[in-house]
């Protein structure tokens, strides 16, 4: 597959620049691979839609990881934390990363090594105390920051939110037979695709970890709803190794065998990402295509505060 069968054309006005008032509220667009049917509901309509499934969320919590700092010549730097490596030590991207050097203090920060393509290896001292790392597309400052973290995070590591559980209130969740995965979403979720050949994009992996009887649970179900991308990646590696804790590099591309999820709950997606191949690895390409036209054309919101779709 071509980065260039991903692209689509997306009004800007489209991208939702805050959540919506109430979790719950967004829109859900619902496709019933089946029968090809496709309908209009909100968020809250989920437990009737779904029916008798296994729910199964991702638990990592975002942490304050943009950090702005100043460099000793006056000059403004940001620095993103991406992976805890241990010992106060981080992987990173850095920017402007071409003036940086290794051996440079930024505040709290300190320059170790450069690893190519702006990621560094850098040291902090004490915890990360910066601001939510919302996305670049989104301009809007955001007023309440546990709105960029799902009621349900527990698990810190995230340099970004998994975005489709965004949309959960505890009410909602009571509603529904739940299991939790962890991934702790870093450099592969956002990163943009830079090659044509979507066989040549390199993933680095992230961290997954299941406990044995969430597992269990998980691997008993009749079916399996995942709540985005990341819960899928978790799902689908263990089903393949077995391995219940490590890092996942699982790329999947349309022609991929699912073998633990039925059905995928997930936001609208940036064009040539990753994240856009996955869906269409689960609902077929073409069927993908006609939904975010659909999408566009009944004025969803999209990207990380937009609206859900409901893939069965």
């Amino acid at each position: 597959m071509r980065s260039s069968e991903l692209d689509y054309d997306l009004p800007p006005e489209l991208i939702a620049q805050l959540p919506a008032d109430r979790r719950d509220g967004s829109r859900l667009l619902v496709f019933d691979r089946a029968t090809g049917a496709v309908r209009h509901r909100l968020f809250a309509d989920l437990p009737d839609e779904l029916g008798e499934a296994l729910v199964v969320i991702n638990d990592t919590k975002v942490v304050p990881a943009r950090l702005h700092l100043q460099r000793d010549s006056g000059g403004q730097a940001e620095v993103l934390l991406l992976e805890p490596l241990g010992d106060g030590v981080w992987e990173a991207l850095a920017r402007p990363s071409r003036r940086l050097r290794a051996g440079e203090r930024l505040g709290p920060v300190e320059l170790l090594e450069s690893l190519g393509e702006g990621r560094w290896r850098v040291r902090l001292d004490g915890e990360p105390e910066g601001e939510p790392p919302l996305p670049p597309y989104i301009h809007e400052p955001l007023a309440d920051p546990t709105r960029y973290q799902t009621v349900y995070a527990a698990e810190p590591g995230s340099a970004a939110a998994p975005t489709a559980g965004l949309h959960f209130t505890p009410e909602l969740l009571g509603k529904l037979d739940v299991e939790r995965v962890t991934l702790h979403v870093g450099l592969d979720t956002f990163r943009p695709l830079a090659v044509e050949e979507l066989a040549d994009h390199e993933l680095h992996g992230e961290r997954y970890r299941v406990t044995p009887d969430s597992w269990v649970r998980i691997e008993e179900a009749q079916r399996v709803l995942a709540v985005g991308t990341t819960s899928v990646r978790v799902l689908e590696t263990i089903a393949r190794d077995g391995e219940l804790e490590g890092r996942t590099s699982l790329f999947i591309l349309p022609g991929f065998e699912f073998r633990r999820v039925d059905a995928l709950l997930t936001n609208f997606h940036l064009p040539r990402s990753t994240l856009l191949a996955l869906v269409m690895a689960f609902a077929g390409v073409d069927a993908v295509r006609d939904l975010y036209r659909t999408a566009i054309e009944e004025e969803y919101r999209f990207y990380s505060f937009g609206d859900a779709m409901l893939i069965l």
